[in-house]
């Protein structure tokens, strides 16, 4: 080699650094033992692996130190790998650290490797998670990027045009305005195109509905799909100027119209726009869900959703360092009773007596608890409705004189999100007191008033909306018809 001793020592330097340095894992960003790449013997996430014979030592299954998982190889015996299905019901033996190798990808498919049938949902789940991720992105670089504000049309003529006599016409803005005559932001726009984007290009839903569309979308290359899927892209968007939580909410409902969008298509139908099959399939009730949840986009990025069935709710948090939504809340439950009141006390003034009498009591600290409760509201309904999943206590969106049906809409957000909180072991009601899973939409922007929360705070809250309630909307009633008279 005739090499002299520094080259031989830069030589012998950089051999160490490359065979010392560990690989490390596609999943966890972490170094990977033994120099075996990305994942271990068993194809599986080291440290995903270290976390399952950790589980193995609490749950009492076996394998739970190094010891046992030697005597396991010496025998050929791959070990038993736990579902995160098993992990999460069992987390009360789980230090929460550990949850956070259970990434959601992972999740979905454990449930689909249980039950084929959830293959479509999966991927669902997935495209919805892949939005949210970039909506994220869009709120948080909301200022730099210049994203706040309203919308706004351009009227008159196009640039460069001039007048007889020689001076530019001057384009007229006007602010954009969605199909309820709301004003709508330029986030609005921005998330209702990502989301439908990453949903209709998934070939596994047949129609899509957004809040911000006048009409829902048929997607006629995936016509005989099982899924429709409605959606509020940004909730809760007039906080974005302040910088206050927004989030998303979604519904995925079964489509059992396959038959007669068929015999649609068969018949000559290709329009873009719905046709009444289509329409029948949106306009179900909340019951009917096969998958609800939300966003929130706040000091951190939770992704929230059930499968309905025994499936639980269940969060997931993005790590902005590993771009992964991973597991935060497992088998998130609503407490039986809280402590906090959350609506817009601004319009006591125009709700029913039966209301009033209610929000005063639970403040006094006369209800059935005998606890005074505190007002935490938001003003964004994502915001509120996690809160309240996390520490209990009552949601309100009531009718008011002004707003005689409330100022929520029925398919995008009251049924998801009463759909989510009873999955949870909460309750909901609308301010007649009936069940808001029960109501059927008669139009897909369709109002209704909506109470959610503690089952016991529920319960409590329809005894106020009884006789009292109804004299008082009979009243109203027969005063509004003297006016047309």
């Amino acid at each position: 080699w005739n090499m002299s001793a520094p080259n031989l020592a830069i030589f012998v330097f950089f051999v160490l650094l490359l065979t010392s340095t560990p690989s490390r894992c596609f999943q966890c960003a972490r170094p990977t033992p033994g120099g075996r790449g990305r994942f271990d013997r068993n194809n599986r996430c080291h440290s995903v692996r270290d976390v399952e014979l950790t589980l193995r030592g609490f749950l009492g299954i076996g394998g739970g130190n190094d010891n046992n998982s030697k005597q396991q190889s010496s025998t050929n015996v791959a070990p038993s790998v736990i579902d995160p299905v098993v992990l999460i019901n069992n987390v009360p033996t789980v230090a929460a650290g550990q949850l956070s190798t259970v990434t959601l990808s992972r999740y979905l498919s454990s449930l689909v490797a249980s039950d084929e049938t959830l293959r479509e949902m999966e991927g669902l789940i997935l495209s919805v998670a892949m939005a949210c991720k970039t909506i994220s992105t869009l709120v948080n670089r909301a200022g730099i990027n210049n994203l706040t504000g309203l919308e706004t049309d351009v009227m008159g003529t196009r640039s460069g045009t001039q007048t007889p006599t020689g001076k530019r016409k001057r384009k007229e803005e006007k602010v954009k305005k969605n199909v309820q005559g709301e004003d709508v932001k330029k986030l609005d726009v921005l998330s209702n195109g990502v989301l439908k984007n990453a949903l209709r290009f998934t070939g596994k839903l047949g129609l899509l509905a957004s809040e911000e569309e006048d009409e829902a979308l048929l997607i006629e290359s995936a016509l005989d799909s099982r899924y429709v899927a409605v959606f509020d892209p940004l909730d809760g968007s007039s906080n974005i100027d302040a910088s206050i939580c927004t989030g998303t909410i979604f519904g995925v409902l079964e489509d059992d119209t396959v038959e007669m969008k068929n015999e649609f298509r068969r018949n000559g139908g290709n329009s873009n726009t719905v046709s009444s099959p289509d329409l029948q399939t949106i306009l179900q009730p909340g019951n009917q869900l096969a998958a609800a949840g939300y966003c929130m986009y706040s000091s951190s990025t939770i992704l929230v959703f059930t499968l309905g069935g025994s499936h639980p709710v269940i969060g997931f948090t993005l790590d902005p360092q590993l771009g992964e939504f991973v597991l935060t809340h497992p088998n998130m439950r609503v407490p039986a009773r809280g402590e906090y009141y959350s609506l817009n006390e601004g319009n006591s003034y125009l709700w029913d007596d039966g209301i009033s009498r209610y929000v005063d009591t639970i403040k006094r600290g006369e209800g059935q608890s005998k606890k005074p409760y505190s007002a935490r509201y938001v003003g964004s309904m994502v915001g509120d409705v996690h809160r309240t999943l996390l520490y209990g206590g009552i949601f309100g969106n009531p009718g008011d004189k002004k707003h005689k049906d409330g100022k929520l809409r029925l398919v995008y957000e009251c049924s998801p999100m009463s759909f989510l909180v009873e999955q949870a072991g909460g309750s909901s009601c609308t301010s007649e007191g009936g069940s808001v899973l029960d109501k059927v939409p008669k139009d897909v922007h369709e109002r209704s008033s909506c109470w959610l929360g503690s089952r016991e705070d529920i319960d409590e809250l329809k005894g106020f909306l009884g006789e009292e309630g109804e004299n008082n909307r009979r009243r109203r009633r027969t005063q509004e018809e003297k006016v047309k008279k």
